[in-house]
């Protein structure tokens, strides 16, 4: 299984289809508002995702591995579920790390924008 293709499909696709056995049982996974161990959590937090989040797309910029490290450069957008239906979007990075056995351990999410700046987004007025 070539880690780099799967990653950059499970972008395309997401938040449907994703590449779970890609990821060790016992994942580290943090972003700016989560933190937790575990594939079942991981999965858990794709699907609120898919479940309460409309149009969400994950523009993948760049991929790359060097030693047991992949880090990728990312646009997450979706459409909030509230009347006026803002667009959102947050820009970011992750860095994944890889155990011995080439399964992911680590997935730690880096925004570009402050947590106040996606929510200010709320109240955008096209």
């Amino acid at each position: 299984m070539d880690i780099i293709s799967t990653l950059q499909q499970d972008y395309q696709a997401f938040p449907a289809n994703q590449t779970y056995s890609i990821y060790a049982e016992n994942v580290y996974f943090e972003d700016p508002l989560n933190k937790f161990r575990g594939i079942d959590r991981y999965q858990k937090m794709i699907d609120f995702m898919d479940s309460w989040f409309n149009d969400i797309q994950l523009d993948l910029h760049d991929i790359s591995l060097s030693g047991n490290v992949i880090k990728t450069r990312w646009t997450l957008s979706w459409t909030a579920p509230i009347p006026w239906k803002p667009r959102m979007a947050i820009p970011g990075w992750s860095e994944l790390k890889l155990n011995t056995d080439g399964l992911i351990n680590s997935h730690i999410d880096y925004w570009d924008i402050s947590l106040l700046n996606v929510l200010k987004q709320l109240f955008q007025v096209k």
